[in-house]
């Protein structure tokens, strides 16, 4: 129904919007601006689940085949993202200042060489997950089973580009966000893809896990650690 489509579109907006001044325009530190995005991240879905579809919160992990279905092909497309983030990482990496990263994790987000290894097992492991379950298993797939299909892919891929800038703006020029917000949709469509196939989140996750072991890693050569 319309209605449904657009309290999704509508609620999901909101909420990478807000995130948006969260992350550029409030001087919190990584661990409240986490703890705010998984009330936001998982509360929308929830709210959709029980006041406008009438069902329990359990409803939304219903999974039309079994999550191991495709699983093959993730991994295999996970492995292809991993090598490709590193091989553009080193293609693009005398154009990105990694010291003014460093400083803008620690001073801003109060990351530190020692916190980063919990960060980043959080990193690739509960935010990945928390992201796929909004933005495909909430936003895509709720969509997608309402009959706007082509709506879904478009408006959950570039919704999933936007939100990461702003994470990610001030660290880079202006080509290389602009390459990034590029890649980033792209990625969401193949993601988006995966689910469609499948009916469940899970297989775009393990994409997602690959893609975030390979950002980790450069996060610790951006720290030194590595």
């Amino acid at each position: 129904m319309r209605k449904n489509v657009s309290w999704i579109a509508g609620s999901s907006l909101i909420a990478c919007t807000f995130m948006y001044i969260v992350e550029q325009g409030l001087d919190i530190n990584y661990a409240i601006k986490t703890l705010i995005k998984i009330i936001l991240f998982l509360s929308i879905p929830v709210l959709y689940a029980v006041r406008i579809k009438n069902k329990s919160i359990r409803w939304l992990s219903k999974r039309k085949q079994q999550p191991t279905d495709g699983l093959a092909l993730s991994i295999g497309l996970g492995i292809l993202s991993f090598a490709c983030i590193l091989l553009t990482y080193a293609v693009l990496q005398r154009f990105i200042d990694l010291e003014r990263i460093s400083a803008d994790l620690q001073t801003d987000l109060g990351i530190t060489p020692r916190t980063f290894i919990f960060v980043a097992l959080y990193v690739t492991f509960g935010n990945s997950l928390l992201e796929e379950y909004f933005f495909r298993g909430f936003v895509f797939l709720e969509m997608y089973k309402e009959g706007y299909r082509t709506s879904a892919y478009v408006f959950s891929s570039v919704l999933f580009g936007l939100y990461h800038i702003a994470i990610f703006q001030s660290w880079f020029p202006l080509p290389l966000m602009i390459l990034a917000l590029a890649g980033l949709i792209g990625v969401a469509f193949v993601f988006n893809w995966l689910d469609a196939k499948s009916g469940t989140f899970v297989n775009s996750w393990v994409v997602h896990i690959f893609a975030d072991t390979a950002i980790v890693l450069i996060g610790f050569r951006i720290f030194g650690i590595l």
